[in-house]
């Protein structure tokens, strides 16, 4: 059951449903969590705010039962119980490859059947999607590196599922620098699978058009996220952050985006991440009209666009994310030397760990050193294009 109750009588053990209407005005990233942490309860009670929503359902009930008021029905859903916390050995980044391929993999195979079933009218099965996302998680809990290298390999034909694949590792490696666990965790990386089904909605022919759209196939596509909506609005497997995500993925904070025009009050947390994750994968990316950008050329574009497209907080977030310098992109060192990012360093976002493989004095390539820069008296001198070099780095 929701409840509204006074700060005052918030305590360990229960399920904190809705802290504001307005995600703003509280230091939590999240709206609904359950509160497990001294530290979270101190930082509620320490809010200028004098009452929140919880939910008696998933949590404990306050003690005297002196609830201020009941205003919103028990969801006729079933409650998913939240995982327990998995204490992971971490392992070698090429160790944990040969798995995060065989994932990457399998999750690709998914979703091409899901979007194929949409695209013939049937009905959206996504159990087995959710089995994955938990297999993608366990892949980044041992090494985030492995799959965050791999979301990069794709072509313009393929471009429709491995997006969502992308999307789905980048929401849940952003889920977890933002301090998301458990089921919340595992629904926002389903958001990010799911967030562009309603393309299956696009004529093929509009969907992959080389060319430069027409006002009226533009408007086509961008009634995708209200398409999405709606196929979504019917498989019960779905949970309520992958129909927000889907809808406004496209939503901006300055009330620009589209369908709803929604403004930075309207938009939740998960929607916010969905925004960052699908343009940055858009922008890294070869389309059927372009080639990507660079990893650290797009992050430095994004970083740019100062006219209220992005939640700050939530991109500076994902910058700690993915690292200054992305994996995938390509350094000029001052030793001489080009090397492409294969790590992110715990030391710091300016330090990766590179892979060494090509001489600028003999423009040839040399045998293969792993460096991380943090230990390193060699530096970075420049971002480097691989394609003024006739180089590929998904290939190296």
């Amino acid at each position: 059951m929701i409840k509204k109750i006074l700060i005052g009588e918030v305590r360990l053990g229960m399920y904190i449903h809705k802290v504001s209407d307005n995600w703003m005005d509280h230091p939590f990233w999240k709206n609904a969590f359950l509160l497990t942490e001294q530290a979270e309860l101190e930082k509620l009670q320490g809010c200028d705010l004098k009452e929140l929503w919880i939910d008696t359902s998933k949590g404990l009930d306050v003690q005297h039962g002196n609830s201020i008021e009941t205003d919103r029905p028990v969801d006729s859903k079933p409650i998913q119980p939240l995982p327990v916390e998995q204490k992971v050995e971490k392992v070698a980044l090429a160790d944990e490859l040969v798995v995060a391929r065989k994932v990457h993999a399998k999750t690709k195979a998914v979703v091409v059947s899901m979007f194929s079933d949409v695209r013939m009218g049937k009905s959206v099965q996504v159990k087995e999607a959710l089995t994955l996302v938990d297999e993608i998680h366990l892949s980044m809990e041992r090494n985030s590196n492995a799959l965050m290298s791999l979301i990069r390999l794709k072509t313009a034909d393929e471009y429709t599922y491995l997006h969502s694949v992308a999307v789905c590792v980048l929401m849940v490696a952003l889920g977890k620098q933002l301090g998301l666990r458990g089921e919340e965790l595992k629904q926002v990386g389903v958001a990010g699978l799911l967030h562009d089904i309603g393309k299956m909605a696009v004529p093929h022919e509009i969907l992959n058009k080389p060319d430069k759209l027409t006002d009226e196939e533009f408007d086509i596509v961008k009634n995708h996220p209200r398409r999405g909506w709606e196929i979504l609005q019917a498989v019960y497997q779905v949970d309520v952050p992958a129909l927000d995500v889907c809808l406004h993925h496209h939503e901006r904070m300055d009330g620009k985006g589209y369908p709803e025009r929604l403004s930075a009050d309207a938009l939740t947390l998960h929607a916010r991440m969905g925004a960052v994750c699908d343009v940055y994968d858009a922008l890294t990316s070869d389309r059927c009209y372009k080639k990507g950008w660079e990893p650290a050329e797009a992050i430095r574009k994004m970083a740019a666009w100062k006219d209220g497209h992005f939640d700050e907080t939530v991109f500076r977030a994902f910058v700690k994310t993915v690292g200054i310098y992305p994996v995938g992109t390509l350094l000029r060192l001052k030793s001489g030397r080009l090397g492409v990012v294969i790590e992110q360093s715990e030391r710091s976002l300016l330090m990766p760990v590179v892979k060494v493989f090509f001489s600028m004095r003999t423009n040839g390539h040399i045998p293969v050193e792993i460096i991380d820069m943090s230990k390193s008296e060699d530096s970075i001198v420049s971002v480097e294009n691989p394609g003024q070099w006739g180089l590929d780095t998904g290939k190296i």
